[in-house]
């Protein structure tokens, strides 16, 4: 395999459902285990090899923008001369990655968000996903399984966690209590998407919606294919979600956590 695609980033919703963290922060940037969830999933990619990556952003931008101008220290043992304010790396941790940070809007829909950076990834295949959701998917299968297929986008499937608990009685007594299981054929949209540039074409301006129109029209025209991920994946949409996240890191059990 030659040049390795870039990766976009969808990093400039609101978080609404999220609002307990989203007040002060973007949702990207909420933290599991200390780092922010946006890291988790841009440590994914870079396990298979991915290292360059577009961050699409709105919604309180400027706090990612921060980070990432920090980054380098964060992750770096550094010394500081107060007299003239230099600064000089005397040992580097920091990962080998290139972060393009760009402002696509503060309303801006997920397919118009890609279509700001229309020009950027012109002529090359690129990979998607949200600034929100972890799996232990094998990338590389995924990026194999596209070229395989030769159609212009291929979206990542998984079966959902069960979101609600069944509980099970005797009278008025609980006998038991277990996450729901999803339904045998319940797939759904688990973000992780390859796509080759034709799929720009799809995209109109800042509002076209990605997830119904442009995914619509892609699978009208037979040009999506899902490449189905039986392992683990999860999304941080609500703060019961983090929870959960939370506890698989702290307890070291983490399948998202690759290396």
């Amino acid at each position: 395999m030659g040049r390795m695609p870039k990766v976009v980033l969808l990093c400039g919703g609101f978080g609404t459902r999220l609002s307990e963290e989203t007040v002060i922060t973007p949702k990207p940037m909420v933290e599991i285990g200390n780092i922010p969830i946006m890291c988790h999933i841009m440590n994914i990619y870079s396990h298979f090899g991915f290292k360059e990556f577009f961050v699409a952003l709105g919604y309180k931008g400027e706090v990612i923008k921060q980070y990432f101008l920090n980054f380098p220290y964060y992750q770096s043992d550094f010394t500081i001369r107060m007299a003239d304010s230099s600064v000089q790396v005397t040992e580097s941790r920091c990962k080998d990655w290139i972060v393009h940070l760009s402002d696509t809007g503060l309303h801006t829909t997920t397919g118009g968000r890609l279509y700001r950076l229309r020009e950027q990834l012109k002529g090359e295949t690129f990979m998607m996903t949200y600034g929100d959701g972890v799996s232990d998917v094998n990338l590389r299968a995924l990026l194999d399984f596209h070229y395989s297929h030769g159609k212009l986008a291929t979206v990542t499937t998984v079966k959902p966690r069960g979101r609600f608990g069944t509980l099970s009685f005797d009278g008025t007594t609980v006998t038991g209590f277990k996450e729901k299981e999803p339904a045998e054929d319940s797939w759904i949209n688990g973000g992780f998407f390859v796509f080759e540039p034709g799929v720009l074409d799809y995209l109109l301006d800042d509002q076209t919606q990605l997830e119904g129109e442009v995914l619509g029209r892609l699978a009208q025209d037979n040009q999506l294919v899902a490449y189905r991920h039986e392992g683990f994946w999860d999304c941080m949409d609500t703060l019961r979600d983090k929870r959960y996240l939370e506890s698989l890191w702290e307890r070291g059990d983490a399948p998202w956590k690759l290396a």
